[in-house]
């Protein structure tokens, strides 16, 4: 039947590797399950309600992928887009997550509609491939930024940021909650930095584990103290109420919809559908030509089926309580393992699916724990920076700008702005438009994105 279904000899595959890819890429895309839920707790959301619907999106959204493309891809709740969701839009911009909800909910209804009609495709197409890379390469920075201060390791200061002292921590007698969580961090990167250079299978998964369970020693012999006033909770997991799935009540289709035609709400769900483009587009062909499944064109074979996956699955996570849901990098380690089609898929939504019932485990996962994870991460999108052409300077400035302005900036979008419309500026001013044939959807999303500014 398995046969039938997923046509493993045509792929050169058999259940047994299927199932370990799948196994392997849900070990090194689980920390999602821990992640997700205190990223967007910071914007207000209940952590349980979170986690279920994060568990619940992960599984429908990878068996929809499985069903309509037969690929070995996985998704989940996206890192990036949760960090845009909870730390630009509702902490930054003040909007509520409820609003947030609905415009992720709304970008997928897009979603969908772009995928009918190839347009999605299109817009690919026309972004320079140099701009792809370094929107990876911002949203990598992004993210490691945001691991750095979610573990305390950087601070606010005089000078804007600054570095966690050790000192002020002993002098003030708070190392006993802050100062020893901030020296688990880092011994977590460190580990976590280690697992992946000996290519340890899960070793994202493994760093939080592991630096984690170094928590949990500390606090059983008395070196961290539980002080929640200070935000400092217990780190053991908490299976008084027995094994059940936190519900989703909180968060179920608590969309608010009431500045849907308002110019902010296309603006957030405009950014939101735009990064989600390029996080999806581009995993989708670094991944699949890492498998050996584009054909000699460099074309996707099914791709409508694998996008309309994933704006299915984004409408369906929003409706849950999450934010948008895409498809995961990491399912390259699964591809790694000998995932070739969509039986890997289903292992890992199995995977997701079971998780449902071990809430407790993920939700005692403290901050410090899953922030070697962001960093980590963070360094693996940053190494498309080796694909920039550096020695154009039309194309390496743009670039650079797009690059910086996402840490510096706290905000993903600005630096895809800026990006594009540096990108259209440099090179119609330094007269290099024709010879790189800049298309006209580059010029229109310069424009539209010129107006935001001057309109906002």
């Amino acid at each position: 039947m398995l046969e039938k279904l997923f046509h493993l000899k045509e792929h050169g595959t058999d259940v047994r590797t299927e199932i370990i890819a799948g196994i392997t890429t849900f070990m090194t895309m689980a920390y999602i399950l821990a992640v997700n839920p205190n990223i967007l707790a910071e914007a207000g959301m209940d952590r349980g309600a979170v986690f279920t619907a994060t568990a619940l999106a992960a599984f429908i959204a990878t068996c929809l992928m499985a069903m309509w493309s037969n690929y070995p891809f996985v998704l989940a709740p996206g890192m990036g887009l949760n960090a845009y969701f909870a730390y630009t839009v509702v902490i930054g911009m003040g909007y509520t997550w409820k609003m947030a909800l609905a415009a992720v909910f709304v970008e997928g209804i897009v979603f969908i509609l772009l995928s009918l009609i190839n347009v999605r495709e299109a817009i690919f197409n026309a972004i320079p491939m140099n701009l792809k890379h370094a929107v990876s390469v911002g949203i990598g920075l992004f993210i490691a930024f945001i691991g750095l201060q979610n573990a305390k390791i950087v601070v606010d200061s005089s000078t804007l940021v600054g570095i966690f002292s050790f000192k002020d921590s002993l002098e003030k007698e708070t190392f006993s909650s802050e100062g020893i969580t901030v020296l688990l961090a880092l011994i977590g990167i460190m580990i976590t930095a280690v697992l992946l250079v000996k290519n340890v299978k899960g070793n994202i998964l493994w760093g939080i584990l592991i630096t984690w369970g170094l928590g949990i020693l500390c606090q059983l012999t008395g070196i961290y103290q539980i002080t929640p006033d200070a935000g400092f909770y217990s780190l053991l997991p908490d299976f008084s109420q027995g094994i059940s799935i936190p519900s989703l009540a909180p968060t179920f289709f608590k969309m608010d919809f009431s500045k849907v035609f308002t110019l902010d709400f296309i603006v957030i769900m405009f950014a939101f559908l735009f990064v989600d483009m390029f996080d999806t587009l581009g995993t989708l062909i670094g991944v699949a030509s890492k498998a050996d499944l584009l054909d000699k064109d460099g074309k996707l074979p099914k791709i409508k089926g694998a996008l309309m996956s994933d704006a299915v699955g984004t409408s369906i996570g929003a409706a849950l309580g999450t934010s948008t849901t895409t498809t995961f990098v990491e399912s390259a380690a699964g591809v790694a393992e000998g995932g070739r089609t969509g039986l890997t898929s289903i292992v890992a939504a199995v995977l997701f699916g079971i998780s449902l019932f071990l809430s407790p485990i993920f939700l005692a996962i403290p901050a410090f724990a899953t922030a070697p994870a962001l960093v980590v991460v963070g360094f693996l999108m940053m190494t498309s920076i080796t694909k920039i052409d550096f020695e154009d300077y039309t194309e390496a400035i743009p670039c650079f700008i797009c690059m910086i302005a996402m840490p510096f900036m706290y905000s993903i979008s600005e630096g895809i702005s800026l990006g594009i419309i540096s990108y259209v500026l440099v090179n119609v001013i330094g007269g290099r438009a024709k010879e790189k044939k800049i298309s006209m959807v580059m010029y229109i999303l310069a424009i539209l994105f010129l107006l935001k500014y001057v309109l906002i």
